[in-house]
């Protein structure tokens, strides 16, 4: 008997979090998300993206056995910042079964339909703002650091479903080996260019975090309203995210630009700890795994570029390439292999172009899909 079931208990939620476990067993590019932060994410109380928007969770369950998972998102900042009426999906797994993958998508839809939601988007977990997307290219190698995973038949029980392709994003590798030298050499005089007109580089300030935390929170805000999807982050939201990355955080990957003392720009490169989490058994921090993740750090060989964006006015003058070849220069000096550059619309122009000016590759692609309710 098959059979769809909200997630009521601990018990449950615990449940929610393991499947993936269970589902990719054997899969040597699985990547274990940390069971404690997706406890914290997906409950209301621990996580401030429950102070504005409502997630519900459903299990289906076959003769009493966990087959899938999906999540139902009403985002309502997302629906007031675009004046919307949408709903969103993530947290979707399931076995490779169209009539299992339709009780779950229909039963999110049936809840987002119930709250006035005209159209059904994603896969969000639980928003753009978090990892997001599903994985349609690329299936050779793991996630870096706070992107998704699936299996390939994703795609083909969604489009099964009747959902549609919204958009794309591109995931880039850089290889501090083959980047293009004649860009990273461009940097100095860029630099003296961007000092003559009163804007200067440097790193973020960790002695005085709260306050840069701040200071970047409008940046983040302004420079990526912009893109598709995009949802402005409260001041909690963002202060949760940087209190979670300031234990992985090295300033050297952490770039900021002022003009006359005003913050217009930042970058930020995260060291992929999914080499660490991938070692991490079911995504238990303890007993052992807090340590493989501390003591591991240092080994890290690689980094994902997280966030580089520059409000709008100031664009196109050469900030955005000299946080790149900071970014590089530092990672080679490091001895790293290189790093991602993710996501990045596929629409988004001026990011793609510069990004193959340094000889960086797409290597895997993600699409969010959509279908009216």
């Amino acid at each position: 008997m098959r059979q769809i079931r909200q997630v009521a208990s601990k018990k449950d939620l615990a449940a929610f979090i393991d499947f993936p476990h269970e589902l990719f067993k054997g899969d040597v590019n699985y990547v274990p998300e940390l069971h404690i932060a997706q406890r914290d994410l997906l409950s209301p109380g621990k996580h401030p993206f429950h102070e504005h928007s409502e997630v519900k969770l459903f299990l289906a369950y076959e003769d009493n056995h966990i087959k899938g998972r999906i999540a139902a998102v009403l985002n309502n900042n997302h629906n007031s910042f675009k004046n919307r009426k949408d709903g969103f999906f993530g947290f979707f797994d399931v076995i490779d079964d169209q009539e299992i993958a339709d009780l779950l998508l229909n039963e999110a839809a049936k809840w987002l339909k119930a709250k006035g939601a005209e159209t059904m988007i994603g896969p969000v977990n639980p928003s753009t703002n978090e990892p997001c997307g599903l994985l349609i290219e690329g299936f050779d190698k793991p996630p870096v650091a706070m992107m998704t995973y699936n299996k390939p038949y994703y795609a083909t029980l969604l489009e099964k479903a009747g959902f549609i392709k919204q958009t794309d994003l591109l995931a880039y590798h850089l290889s501090t080996a083959t980047v293009d030298k004649r860009t990273l050499q461009l940097k100095d005089t860029l630099v003296k260019r961007l000092k003559s007109k009163d804007i200067i580089l440097r790193n973020i300030n960790i002695k005085d975090f709260k306050n840069e935390v701040d200071r970047l929170l409008s940046v983040y805000n302004d420079a990526w309203a912009e893109n598709t999807g995009f949802v402005p982050m409260t001041t909690a939201e963002f202060k949760y995210l940087a209190k979670d990355l300031k234990m992985i955080l090295d300033k050297d990957f952490c770039l900021i630009a002022e003009h006359k003392g005003i913050v217009i720009g930042f970058a930020l490169a995260i060291p992929d700890i999914n080499q660490l989490l991938i070692k991490i058994k079911r995504g238990r921090l303890f007993p052992t795994g807090i340590f493989k993740l501390l003591l591991g750090l240092k080994k890290v060989n690689y980094v994902r570029v997280l966030a580089l964006g520059v409000k709008p006015p100031y664009r196109k003058a050469g900030i955005e390439a000299c946080f790149y070849s900071e970014i590089i220069e530092k990672a080679a000096a490091k001895k790293m292999t290189g790093g991602e550059a993710s996501w990045i619309l596929e629409h988004n122009e001026l990011m793609n172009n510069g990004l193959k000016k340094l000889n960086a590759e797409v290597y895997k692609r993600y699409r969010i899909y959509e279908k009216a309710v």
